[in-house]
């Protein structure tokens, strides 16, 4: 049975639509990429259909991961279709409780930085409206999250 994780975010281009891509390469290099259907939804639409945010691209880019995902706003049906749904910061997972159809889909939210072994921190920050420097932060916190979570999946397993 394959592991379904939805990562969620603002907007899905900035943090969500990074740790899909940083969680797809780490599967990728294990070699366990037909074990697990990763994706990436905003709470809100308004970037529906766009590519990352170019700055995160390139950043990410010079990391190795390539950030490919077209944003989408997250929907009822991720609920029953995910197993794990990684909400990025307090307001990610209070709007996506919000949103579960019942106490069921709730139990499958949890906080992406529940999984970082490395990076003490409770949230994901948005980059968006910061410098260069939060970019770079962000990928680190979502590469010490992204390994703890494959780790704590593939040792359970």
């Amino acid at each position: 049975m394959k592991h379904r994780i939805l990562f969620v975010c603002l907007g899905n281009i900035c943090r969500s639509s990074t740790a899909e891509g940083v969680m797809l390469h780490l599967l990728k290099e294990a070699g366990l990429e037909h074990e697990f259907v990763i994706d990436s939804a905003g709470i809100l639409s308004c970037h529906q259909g766009e590519l990352p945010d170019s700055r995160m691209r390139a950043h990410a880019g010079r990391r190795g991961y390539e950030l490919v995902h077209r944003s989408r706003p997250v929907r009822t049906e991720d609920f029953y279709d995910f197993d794990l749904i990684l909400g990025m910061d307090d307001r990610n997972i209070a709007d996506l409780n919000d949103r579960a159809p019942g106490p069921e889909e709730q139990k499958k939210i949890h906080r992406m930085t529940d999984y970082c072994t490395r990076i003490p921190t409770d949230h994901v920050p948005d980059p968006y409206y910061g410098g260069s420097e939060g970019f770079e932060y962000v990928i680190d916190i979502l590469e010490d999250a992204c390994a703890g979570l494959l780790n704590a999946l593939t040792r359970d397993s």
